[in-house]
């Protein structure tokens, strides 16, 4: 889908929001990032927005990358009917991204002998639509790096979880996601011999469009060097404005702001499907 339409598509959407009577939508983003997927951007000059689509199936993910760490900000994609179908098996293989300048890429050679994997934060099995597609999601700008106790625990917990809600009748309008890892100075455990940044937490933001009703959530995993029982992610379920306070990111900023600040607040997952036994 070219840009050009894609912005007007969307600039269409907040237009309908307002003559709807949801509101203005104050701290959206303004000349990029424009879908409800993206939280708001940083500002930082030395962070850069970069979108991979195709031409068959649009977006295939967005994120911002901040060039002064060398680290994903964040990651944001949506899974609609036409994205989600199961077109293709796995064909990537991990590579630098070629939208992000030479001099602020991470590269194969940074995991080498950290003992830490490349963490996909718009899985490959969420992009089978396509083989095009599915290579994209291998770029390493699209990872964080992870323990692999916890990226085959908690972390693929979570991935299964969300495709298991976008299967289900009840999310099968629109869901948008954002997944991503703190890189902020409070939130990071250390740096690899190759520079690196390891994160403290993974999470990710989830808003479900049904119609037009919205529903929102978050969930917070803790990266540690150690396998996690994938029963307890439940347990790690927050609201947006958690996540928010945790990250200092605007996530869904381009909500017309009525909907955003009554989603973000919101602690019901059972309207999930998912049962805290705290």
């Amino acid at each position: 889908m070219p840009m050009t339409i894609r912005i007007i598509m969307l600039l269409t959407t907040a237009a309908l929001f307002t003559s709807a009577g949801y509101g203005q939508n104050a701290n959206r983003n303004l000349t990029e990032a424009l879908g409800l997927e993206c939280p708001r951007l940083s500002g930082d000059s030395l962070s850069i927005y970069v979108e991979h689509s195709t031409t068959d199936y649009g977006p295939t993910f967005s994120l911002e990358w901040d060039c002064r760490k060398k680290a994903n900000r964040w990651t944001a994609y949506v899974l609609n009917n036409q994205n989600s179908e199961k077109n293709v098996s796995r064909k990537g293989s991990f590579k630098e991204d070629p939208l992000i300048p030479s001099q602020y890429r991470t590269h194969e050679s940074d995991y080498k002998k950290t003992g830490l994997q490349r963490g996909h934060l718009c899985p490959s099995m969420d992009r089978l639509c396509s083989e095009e597609a599915n290579r994209q999601t291998f770029y390493l700008s699209n990872c964080q790096p992870q323990y692999k106790r916890h990226n085959l625990s908690l972390w693929r917990s979570l991935e299964n979880m969300i495709s298991d809600k976008w299967n289900s009748p009840f999310f099968r309008d629109t869901l948008y996601v954002v997944k991503a890892a703190t890189i902020d100075s409070l939130h990071v455990v250390s740096r690899t011999w190759t520079h690196l940044l390891v994160p403290q937490y993974f999470y990710c933001a989830l808003l479900c469009r049904f119609n037009d009703t919205f529903k929102a959530m978050a969930v917070i995993t803790p990266h540690k060097d150690r396998r996690t029982p994938k029963k307890q992610w439940p347990e790690m379920c927050v609201s947006i404005d958690s996540l928010e306070t945790l990250t200092g990111i605007d996530f869904f900023c381009n909500l017309p702001d009525s909907i955003e600040d009554q989603i973000e607040a919101e602690t019901n997952f059972q309207a999930w499907g998912i049962v805290k036994t705290e």
